[in-house]
């Protein structure tokens, strides 16, 4: 059984009510994010308001990590995106077997250890690749290996001495000036988005948390 929140102005409908899983239903996209922290998916209801939904999608991708389900009518499949943010759609009325396959999926891959996303930042540790808004990333070796401790270590204060042992390795002896030089790059591949970065100073540095990086955004 997974939380799911349910986005929408309406009542849960059956074809999620039915499901095993523990749904809350929220009505604003504020109160989704807030919530989303907790949740293993969230559902955003698009037969309604479908401007109001891309809104809610694209927000809930800037905030963080937990995988959004879109339902649409129909007639809007035709003007989805990938800039929605959803990572699956599913169309209105389908059974509550599809759906509830739809949820299991993006459960089991925000399960995944390998798999890292904070807002349009992925990083994909099995596949060795990064990407920024869907497009490659293009990393040296160091620089995927500092971005993706970092994601892994959302809100947490990192040294630069422990960056440095667990990036470069016990035995480099390069100095921590180095992390600073790489972040810079990093920062710069980044562009709009190097507030994900913070610095903490005379410590080191810390990856944004989902809801810091939100209200960044």
């Amino acid at each position: 059984m997974s939380n799911v929140v349910f986005v929408s102005s309406k009542e849960t409908p059956p074809e999620l009510a039915l499901l095993s899983h523990q749904i809350t239903t929220v009505t604003s996209a504020a109160q989704a994010l807030i919530d989303a922290e907790g949740a293993d998916v969230v559902v955003v209801d698009g037969t309604v308001d479908l401007a109001g939904a891309r809104s809610t999608c694209q927000a809930l991708s800037r905030g963080g990590n937990t995988p959004v389900l879109l339902i649409v009518a129909l007639s809007g499949l035709a003007v989805l995106s990938p800039d929605w943010g959803f990572n699956d759609f599913v169309a209105a009325g389908s059974e509550p077997a599809e759906i509830d396959a739809r949820i299991r999926v993006l459960t089991r891959s925000s399960a995944d250890p390998d798999l890292l996303v904070a807002g349009p930042i992925r990083v994909d540790g099995a596949a060795y690749t990064a990407s920024l808004d869907g497009a490659p990333l293009d990393l040296t070796y160091t620089e995927f290996e500092l971005l993706r401790y970092l994601m892994q270590h959302p809100g947490r204060v990192l040294s630069r001495e422990t960056l440095v042992s667990q990036v470069w390795g016990y035995d480099y002896y390069g100095g921590t000036r180095t992390v600073d030089v790489h972040v810079r790059r990093l920062r710069a591949k980044l562009g709009q988005f190097d507030y994900y970065i913070g610095t903490v100073r005379n410590v080191g540095y810390r990856f944004a948390s989902a809801r810091e990086a939100h209200r960044a955004g």
